[in-house]
């Protein structure tokens, strides 16, 4: 199951705690961390039971909840970029004169209006929560619809599909039972999504096939197999290689895998890597390009390379590069770390701003030199 997937998944309180509780553990929503009921962790040379441990993890690893959430796609958050803005800067705290001088909008009144809408934009969204709950109840039709499949691009009415509507298409294009082959693929667009979704269930999303692997397996479906293959890829169910030599399963399943096998690793960098906050490149031996960032935590540089692993990176051109090049082409390595001091005046979040700016002038790392906008 995905990261999204499981915000959809949990409940409102398990979403701004960032873990969930299943069985004898307790698991990080965000990258799949477990720590296991009845065990003692040890971090920084103190011991905690295994929910106040991974409640660090969560505060090391991905700064807050907070920070994690904010930075998700706009389609998950139903956030503008100019209301994301303006929540991260609520939430460290700032003044409406800093805020609006910052954003360089109408005046600090023009902030307050701003508060006053996200507020109105809160009591709305519980009233519609409520609504849907109660119709729901009422309504079993709203518990019936199948989810999209998680790598669609583009959602339209052909998703638009309840698990009724899924077993009579079912039942109609395959009349020897479920199992046996398609009668025709002369259909609706809303059936070949159905069809596709259930041929797709054929494929072992663990497993690299070959295009010849590919092939026997459709063949039992459908004489015309080259059709069906074709609609795998461009429906978003498969992926391949540019060679086709290639393909595989698109989905977070998959990768749900690579990061299991990252665990422990994950856990071993958890624990060497110091809290600080600086700055920090990641660097493509490839093709030279750079992409600099500064963090309040260093320790969120582990949260980044798994973003990055599972294919979820924020920064498009950065996550295609990975994709295309590999992730042995990218290393990550530290420019600088901030130099706190203990003057009331030192403010930690300007300080870093100004150090990202200042080795941003140095290295330049835009256009065809970096992933920085």
């Amino acid at each position: 199951m995905g990261v999204n997937e499981k915000i959809q998944n949990a409940s409102v309180e398990e979403i701004k705690r960032g873990y969930v509780e299943k069985g004898d553990f307790y698991e990080c929503m965000f990258c799949g961390y477990e720590t296991e009921k009845g065990t003692v962790y040890k971090q920084d040379d103190c011991f905690y039971d295994a929910e106040k441990s991974i409640k660090l993890h969560i505060e090391k690893t991905h700064e807050s909840v907070f920070e994690y959430l904010i930075e998700l796609d706009k389609k998950v958050t139903g956030l503008s970029e100019h209301q994301n803005k303006l929540l991260r800067l609520f939430y460290q705290g700032k003044s409406d004169v800093d805020i609006q001088k910052e954003m360089d909008i109408g005046s600090s009144s023009t902030i307050r209006n701003h508060r006053f809408a996200l507020k109105e934009k809160e009591r709305q969204a519980k009233v519609f929560l409520v609504l849907m709950g109660l119709l729901k109840e009422k309504d079993k039709k709203f518990e019936g619809y199948i989810p999209p499949h998680k790598t669609i691009k583009m959602i339209d009415d052909r998703f638009n599909i309840t698990i009724d509507e899924s077993d009579k298409i079912l039942k109609k294009y395959f009349k020897q039972g479920f199992d046996g082959p398609l009668e025709t693929f002369n259909m609706k667009e809303k059936s070949k999504v159905v069809v596709l979704k259930h041929i797709l269930k054929k494929f072992d999303s663990q497993r690299v096939y070959s295009e010849g692997e590919v092939n026997e397996i459709l063949k039992k479906v459908y004489d015309d197999y080259v059709t069906i293959r074709r609609y795998l890829i461009e429906y978003g169910f498969l992926e391949r290689k540019t060679d086709c030599s290639q393909y595989w399963v698109k989905e977070n399943a998959r990768k749900d895998k690579e990061a299991m096998d990252i665990k422990k690793e994950l856990k071993q960098k958890y624990k060497e890597i110091k809290t600080e906050a600086g700055v920090y490149q990641i660097r493509n031996i490839r093709n030279s390009k750079i992409f600099i960032i500064a963090t309040p935590n260093l320790k969120t540089i582990n949260g980044r390379q798994f973003e990055m692993k599972i294919g979820s990176h924020k920064n498009q051109k950065l996550q295609e590069d990975l994709n295309k090049y590999g992730e042995d082409a990218f290393v990550f390595e530290v420019l600088e770390v901030l130099e706190e001091k203990e003057d009331t005046n030192f403010n930690k979040h300007d300080e870093l701003k100004k150090l990202e700016e200042k080795w941003c002038n140095m290295l330049q790392p835009y256009g065809d030199r970096g992933y920085n906008k």
